[in-house]
């Protein structure tokens, strides 16, 4: 009989017919509320066998970034900031609620998320042939106070590809890299604009999940 890979636990991020393995692995208590809409977060989070709440977190993004900017903050503090403020929003003492956010730095330029599709191929333009770092902080909240706080930095560095390329690539991906700092998803197609990459997946995707799985572990949210 041929193998059935659909009967395995794996699942795919990029995937949205595929379920989250209903396997749990954290504690029946506190419950998890991520502050944010993001899928590729929630369904990292699902992955690893935990219940997660999504919430929305209404923060201007790009005012407290380019406040940060002016006011000389490291992509570290930056992005730090940004994910204390969208935990800071949910209003839930008795869980344990994470917020995550990610800056993108190269050469001391920050990016965001493009507006547009000419928005999406000038940043690679600007990035090609050059390395970036993906500064990732995750932080976790519980009655109304800040527990913990991480960054990951993964760098990542994009090859010399050419405009054809470029221009076919964008025409593939459509909308979809409008959602992502940077233009690309690692996931997918993003996979060929690269010559190397340094540094946990799941950060590159926008959570640190091995730092905070260790966290929650060691405070009995997820099973030790």
């Amino acid at each position: 009989m041929p193998f059935d890979y659909r009967s395995t636990e794996t699942r795919i991020v990029s995937d949205s017919s595929l379920v989250p393995t209903p396997v749990l692995l954290q504690a029946e208590s506190p419950r998890i509320v991520l502050a944010s809409q993001s899928r590729t977060r929630r369904i990292l989070l699902e992955q690893a066998g935990l219940c997660v709440e999504s919430r929305p977190a209404r923060v201007d993004e790009h005012a407290i970034r380019e406040s940060a900017l002016a006011d000389g903050a490291s992509p570290d503090e930056a992005a730090l900031l940004l994910a204390e403020m969208k935990a800071g929003r949910i209003d839930d003492p008795d869980a344990v609620v994470i917020g995550a956010d990610q800056i993108l730095a190269c050469d001391g330029e920050w990016f965001e998320k493009p507006a547009d599709r000419d928005g999406a191929r000038t940043q690679l333009l600007r990035l090609r042939g050059r390395t970036h770092v993906l500064h990732t902080a995750v932080v976790v909240r519980r009655g109304g106070q800040t527990i913990w706080r991480h960054v990951a930095r993964p760098e990542l560095t994009m090859r010399p590809f050419s405009e054809a390329f470029l221009d076919r690539y964008l025409a593939a991906e459509g909308e979809a890299i409008l959602s992502s700092v940077g233009a690309y998803l690692l996931e997918g197609r993003g996979v060929h604009l690269f010559d190397r990459v340094e540094g946990e997946h799941a950060a590159i995707l926008g959570l640190p999940l091995l730092k905070l799985l260790g966290f929650l572990r060691q405070h009995g949210v997820v099973m030790s």
